[in-house]
């Protein structure tokens, strides 16, 4: 995650119990976001394995688009691709049934289909 701290993240930041942290680990950590709608999500970021790992949950409901693109932007740049994978299904692990991850390897880039395959550009 290239995104600095900021003081809106800081705010948010859990500082109490076992998934504590301080500004000493920049956007590593838990956090309790609330969006423009005032809904709490409960976010954890973390940068280790040569990956940048962010978790969306909500207590009974899974993330809205619009949710996962607020957290995108809280904690990559506008110009980073990220992805939510959907493994096969042996792979599958599932600890919260209403948590989605944005991932992104920090040594490579990652592939993305020409624009025109998802749909024509707007003016």
């Amino acid at each position: 995650m290239k995104k600095k701290p900021n003081k809106f993240l800081e705010k948010c930041r859990v500082k109490e119990g076992h998934l504590k942290s301080d500004r000493s680990l920049g956007n590593n950590g838990m956090f309790l976001i609330s969006n423009k709608r005032g809904v709490v999500l409960t976010v954890v970021a973390s940068n280790q394995g040569g990956w940048d790992h962010v978790s969306v949950s909500l207590p009974s409901m899974t993330p809205t688009w619009a949710m996962m693109c607020f957290v995108k932007d809280l904690f990559f740049e506008k110009d980073e691709v990220v992805i939510q994978y959907h493994p096969a299904e042996k792979d599958y692990i599932n600890h919260h049934k209403h948590c989605l991850h944005l991932w992104r390897p920090q040594y490579i880039p990652l592939p993305t289909p020409p624009t025109i395959m998802v749909g024509p550009k707007g003016d």
